[in-house]
């Protein structure tokens, strides 16, 4: 960072008003990321006004219920109730606010393209608002560019000039629901702005949040930084799970190789095959990347093949299934009824964003099989985008009658608070994703690793 007297007045006011904490925040979007975002702020000392267009969500939060598993309610209470955190779907309230940051959701669309529609609409609803000294960060993930060709236009728009007027920033979130280790103010956090003035804005809001913050020279870098981030996990994810495949056909266990692959104390990092890739990254991020990539006339082709992979292994997991089936029935999935072990998409959270347990149901239930679910997290499928007929399923219970009923159990997610020993015993055969079976030593001969 450059000096303060670098700074334009201005800018050097704003600090000070974060410095004391007269400084108030607005946040939208207030899910996975906004809500412990919202959280950190709290403990920080400064007053949080959160935005959402889901109004049952923002009575919850108002009644200090958290919608999140892994967030307690009484942390949400607790700032409620101390009057420095309101939920609000009323956005005429950005106006009293100081500064905006926009956690909303980046998908893609059915062609794999980039869905900036959430925040290009979050961004018209702020700027009737917008007015001189804000502070607008984006947090969303997205490709290179996004926060100066597309948010900065519809601000100037209003006639006031990023930089001069208010102040444009892009910080990555780094979520990792449920990580017991990591939370969000342990994370060291990217920042990049429009300009010194915004950087420099930004990073002394962010730096009273989180452990550490780590500027950039711009925006469109510390957009980049998020995009490599969850590329290196889908290549590397991709890596092993091509493993997995070539050392099944030589007979050999890929998660042993992985485990003594990993006592090396340099050069190797562990990563672990699974049924698909979850969670709002991920599986998605790279391709936001190849988009914007062919406007360069550049082939991502080492990106997109990893996508290929990875998004192959439902596939690849349900003809597993169907071979343990044949081998052990003498018949495939066609009129089965298998019970499906976690719809999260990792363990420990209620999370089934991108999850690959939807994609399993529905492939399986294709080849003609009935699938039930059962997860600790996940009481009932809500309504999603891409797998709305699966909406209103309820978990099962894992008692050990009901899990004999089932011709198969398909571990797709390992959460913790299962007894892999009792279902094991339970069961006819399991088809363990994950490994989970061998890891808590309930492996048995009616286990088929995959």
């Amino acid at each position: 960072m450059d000096a303060v007297t670098d700074l334009s007045a201005e800018a050097v006011a704003i600090i000070r008003r974060i410095e004391a904490r007269a400084f108030n925040m607005g946040i939208i979007g207030l899910g996975y990321v906004g809500i412990p975002l919202a959280l950190a702020a709290v403990r920080a000392k400064f007053a949080v006004l959160g935005f959402d267009i889901d109004t049952e969500r923002v009575a919850q939060l108002n009644n200090g219920i958290s919608s999140i598993k892994h967030i307690p309610s009484e942390d949400i209470a607790q700032a409620v109730s101390a009057g420095q955190f309101v939920a609000t779907a009323d956005f005429n309230k950005i106006k009293d606010v100081d500064a905006i940051i926009i956690c909303v959701p980046t998908p893609l669309t059915r062609n794999r393209e980039p869905d900036l529609s959430f925040v290009e609409s979050t961004a018209r609803s702020i700027a009737p608002h917008l007015r001189k000294g804000h502070l607008i960060s984006l947090e969303s993930t997205t490709y290179p560019g996004t926060t100066n060709e597309v948010l900065r236009p519809i601000f100037e728009a209003t006639g006031l000039r990023s930089g001069k007027d208010f102040y444009l920033a892009f910080s990555p979130e780094r979520e990792d629901p449920g990580n017991p280790q990591f939370g969000t103010t342990t994370i060291p956090k990217v920042v990049g702005g429009d300009g010194l003035d915004a950087l420099a804005v930004a990073d002394a809001l962010y730096s009273k949040l989180v452990v550490k913050t780590v500027p950039v020279s711009s925006t469109a870098t510390a957009e980049a930084v998020k995009l490599t981030e969850n590329i290196f996990r889908s290549v590397n994810i991709a890596l092993v799970n091509e493993l997995k495949v070539i050392y099944a056909a030589m007979g050999i266990d890929v998660w042993e190789v992985i485990d003594a692959a990993k006592t090396k104390p340099f050069g190797f990092m562990p990563f672990y095959p699974g049924p698909g890739l979850g969670g709002h990254c991920i599986p998605i991020d790279p391709f936001y990347l190849s988009w914007k990539a062919r406007e360069f006339e550049i082939n991502t082709r080492f990106i997109e093949l990893a996508g290929e992979i990875n998004s192959g292994m439902p596939r690849l997991v349900v003809e597993k299934l169907a071979a343990a089936l044949d081998r052990y029935f003498q018949r495939g999935l066609n009129g089965s009824r298998i019970l499906l072990l976690g719809l999260a998409y990792k363990k420990n959270v209620d999370d089934i964003r991108e999850s690959p347990s939807l994609r399993l149901i529905e492939l399986i239930e294709e080849r003609g099989a009935r699938v039930d679910y059962h997860d600790p997290f996940v009481p009932v499928i809500p309504r999603t985008r891409e797998h709305a007929t699966l909406a209103g399923r309820q978990s099962q219970s894992l008692d050990a009658e009901n899990v004999g009923r089932y011709d198969a159990v398909l571990i797709a997610t390992d959460h913790d608070a299962v007894d892999y020993s009792a279902l094991v015993a339970a069961a006819k055969i399991v088809v363990d994703s994950r490994n989970v079976c061998a890891r808590t030593g309930a492996f048995a001969g009616n286990v088929i690793k995959v």
